[in-house]
Protein backbone atom coordinates (compact mmCIF):
# COMPACT_ATOMS: atom_id res chain seq x y z
CA UNK A 1 0.00 0.00 0.00
CA UNK A 2 1.32 4.08 -0.98
CA UNK A 3 1.79 6.11 2.03
CA UNK A 4 -0.57 8.80 1.45
CA UNK A 5 -0.13 11.90 0.17
CA UNK A 6 -1.67 15.41 -0.69
CA UNK A 7 0.19 15.67 -3.75
CA UNK A 8 -1.07 14.20 -6.70
CA UNK A 9 -2.08 14.12 -10.46
CA UNK A 10 -4.95 13.54 -12.30
CA UNK A 11 -4.40 10.24 -13.11
CA UNK A 12 -3.73 8.79 -9.31
CA UNK A 13 -6.69 10.46 -8.59
CA UNK A 14 -8.67 8.40 -11.18
CA UNK A 15 -6.49 5.09 -10.07
CA UNK A 16 -7.80 5.58 -6.79
CA UNK A 17 -11.32 6.30 -7.48
CA UNK A 18 -11.50 3.03 -9.98
CA UNK A 19 -10.79 1.03 -6.57
CA UNK A 20 -14.27 1.29 -5.94
CA UNK A 21 -16.61 -1.11 -7.61
CA UNK A 22 -19.88 0.44 -9.41
CA UNK A 23 -22.54 -0.38 -11.38
CA UNK A 24 -23.13 0.48 -15.15
CA UNK A 25 -26.12 2.37 -16.71
CA UNK A 26 -27.42 3.97 -19.36
CA UNK A 27 -29.42 7.72 -18.91
CA UNK A 28 -31.33 8.43 -21.45
CA UNK A 29 -33.73 11.39 -22.00
CA UNK A 30 -35.70 13.81 -24.71
CA UNK A 31 -33.70 15.89 -26.59
CA UNK A 32 -34.69 19.77 -27.33
CA UNK A 33 -36.29 18.02 -30.66
CA UNK A 34 -37.87 15.26 -28.74
CA UNK A 35 -34.98 12.91 -30.35
CA UNK A 36 -33.73 10.30 -27.85
CA UNK A 37 -30.45 10.87 -26.32
CA UNK A 38 -28.87 7.82 -24.21
CA UNK A 39 -25.36 7.82 -22.58
CA UNK A 40 -23.55 5.50 -20.45
CA UNK A 41 -23.07 6.66 -16.59
CA UNK A 42 -21.18 4.36 -13.30
CA UNK A 43 -21.62 7.70 -11.62
CA UNK A 44 -25.22 7.08 -10.06
CA UNK A 45 -26.24 7.23 -6.57
CA UNK A 46 -29.33 6.95 -4.19
CA UNK A 47 -30.06 9.77 -2.31
CA UNK A 48 -33.10 9.82 -0.29
CA UNK A 49 -35.60 7.41 0.25
CA UNK A 50 -38.24 10.00 1.22
CA UNK A 51 -38.69 11.69 -0.89
CA UNK A 52 -37.19 9.07 -3.49
CA UNK A 53 -34.36 11.02 -4.99
CA UNK A 54 -31.50 9.86 -7.40
CA UNK A 55 -28.51 11.34 -9.00
CA UNK A 56 -26.15 11.60 -11.65
CA UNK A 57 -23.14 13.49 -13.02
CA UNK A 58 -22.55 14.34 -16.53
CA UNK A 59 -18.69 15.65 -17.58
CA UNK A 60 -19.68 19.36 -18.61
CA UNK A 61 -17.68 18.64 -22.22
CA UNK A 62 -20.20 15.70 -23.15
CA UNK A 63 -22.28 16.45 -26.40
CA UNK A 64 -25.30 15.52 -24.61
CA UNK A 65 -25.22 17.89 -21.83
CA UNK A 66 -27.25 20.57 -23.44
CA UNK A 67 -29.75 17.51 -23.74
CA UNK A 68 -29.99 16.99 -20.55
CA UNK A 69 -29.85 20.53 -18.93
CA UNK A 70 -32.61 21.39 -20.86
CA UNK A 71 -35.25 18.40 -20.04
CA UNK A 72 -37.33 17.84 -17.40
CA UNK A 73 -36.86 14.42 -16.77
CA UNK A 74 -34.86 11.51 -17.04
CA UNK A 75 -34.01 7.63 -17.06
CA UNK A 76 -32.05 5.35 -15.35
CA UNK A 77 -31.38 2.09 -16.69
CA UNK A 78 -29.00 -0.61 -14.05
CA UNK A 79 -27.45 -2.31 -17.19
CA UNK A 80 -27.53 -6.10 -16.16
CA UNK A 81 -23.55 -8.12 -16.25
CA UNK A 82 -24.59 -9.55 -19.95
CA UNK A 83 -25.42 -6.13 -21.12
CA UNK A 84 -21.61 -4.91 -21.67
CA UNK A 85 -22.27 -4.38 -25.38
CA UNK A 86 -24.86 -1.70 -24.97
CA UNK A 87 -22.27 0.09 -22.13
CA UNK A 88 -19.78 0.26 -25.16
CA UNK A 89 -22.88 1.36 -27.41
CA UNK A 90 -23.94 4.38 -25.28
CA UNK A 91 -20.46 5.36 -24.29
CA UNK A 92 -19.87 7.22 -27.74
CA UNK A 93 -20.53 10.50 -28.20
CA UNK A 94 -22.35 10.19 -31.80
CA UNK A 95 -23.88 7.57 -33.85
CA UNK A 96 -27.85 6.09 -34.12
CA UNK A 97 -27.16 4.25 -30.44
CA UNK A 98 -30.85 3.47 -31.09
CA UNK A 99 -30.86 1.31 -34.21
CA UNK A 100 -31.77 -2.15 -33.41
CA UNK A 101 -32.03 -1.65 -29.29
CA UNK A 102 -35.58 -2.71 -28.32
CA UNK A 103 -36.97 0.08 -25.73
CA UNK A 104 -40.10 1.41 -24.12
CA UNK A 105 -41.41 4.89 -24.00
CA UNK A 106 -42.75 5.38 -20.52
CA UNK A 107 -44.65 8.48 -18.94
CA UNK A 108 -42.41 11.00 -19.39
CA UNK A 109 -41.19 10.25 -23.39
CA UNK A 110 -38.05 8.79 -21.98
CA UNK A 111 -36.51 5.80 -23.30
CA UNK A 112 -36.27 2.75 -20.89
CA UNK A 113 -34.69 -0.32 -21.94
CA UNK A 114 -36.85 -3.34 -20.76
CA UNK A 115 -34.51 -5.63 -20.39
CA UNK A 116 -32.25 -3.99 -17.57
CA UNK A 117 -31.57 -4.76 -14.30
CA UNK A 118 -33.94 -1.94 -12.45
CA UNK A 119 -35.24 1.64 -14.25
CA UNK A 120 -35.79 4.93 -13.04
CA UNK A 121 -38.25 7.27 -14.27
CA UNK A 122 -37.17 10.73 -12.95
CA UNK A 123 -38.67 14.59 -13.13
CA UNK A 124 -35.06 16.35 -12.53
CA UNK A 125 -35.06 17.92 -9.50
CA UNK A 126 -31.90 20.25 -8.95
CA UNK A 127 -28.85 20.12 -11.02
CA UNK A 128 -25.64 21.27 -9.23
CA UNK A 129 -21.86 22.48 -10.11
CA UNK A 130 -20.15 19.46 -9.74
CA UNK A 131 -16.33 21.46 -10.93
CA UNK A 132 -15.89 19.67 -14.61
CA UNK A 133 -19.17 17.85 -14.02
CA UNK A 134 -22.90 18.78 -13.50
CA UNK A 135 -25.17 16.78 -10.87
CA UNK A 136 -28.36 16.03 -11.68
CA UNK A 137 -30.51 14.90 -8.67
CA UNK A 138 -34.15 13.29 -10.20
CA UNK A 139 -36.70 12.38 -8.00
CA UNK A 140 -38.17 8.40 -8.48
CA UNK A 141 -41.70 8.71 -10.47
CA UNK A 142 -41.53 5.14 -11.91
CA UNK A 143 -39.42 2.48 -11.57
CA UNK A 144 -38.95 -1.68 -11.86
CA UNK A 145 -36.45 -4.11 -11.00
CA UNK A 146 -35.31 -7.71 -11.33
CA UNK A 147 -33.75 -8.22 -7.86
CA UNK A 148 -32.61 -11.57 -8.94
CA UNK A 149 -30.17 -10.87 -11.35
CA UNK A 150 -26.59 -9.34 -11.84
CA UNK A 151 -25.19 -6.38 -12.31
CA UNK A 152 -22.74 -4.79 -14.84
CA UNK A 153 -19.57 -4.26 -12.79
CA UNK A 154 -16.95 -1.53 -13.72
CA UNK A 155 -13.50 -1.78 -11.59
CA UNK A 156 -9.91 -0.18 -11.90
CA UNK A 157 -11.10 0.74 -15.78
CA UNK A 158 -12.43 -2.17 -16.96
CA UNK A 159 -15.72 -4.45 -16.91
CA UNK A 160 -15.29 -7.21 -14.29
CA UNK A 161 -14.65 -7.88 -10.70
CA UNK A 162 -16.65 -10.73 -10.14
CA UNK A 163 -13.93 -13.34 -10.10
CA UNK A 164 -12.11 -11.07 -7.03
CA UNK A 165 -11.71 -12.42 -4.15
CA UNK A 166 -11.14 -10.44 -0.67
CA UNK A 167 -7.72 -10.90 1.00
CA UNK A 168 -7.86 -11.58 4.50
CA UNK A 169 -5.88 -8.61 6.44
Amino acid sequence: MNEPTADFDARQFRNALGCFPTGVTVITTLGLKREMVGITANSFSSVSLDPPLILFTLGRHAYSLEAFLSAEHFAVNVLRREQRALSGRFAVALGDKWAGIDYEVWESGCPVLPKALAAFECGIRNTYDGGDHVIFVGEVQRMRCDPGGQPLIFLGGDYGGYARLPEEG
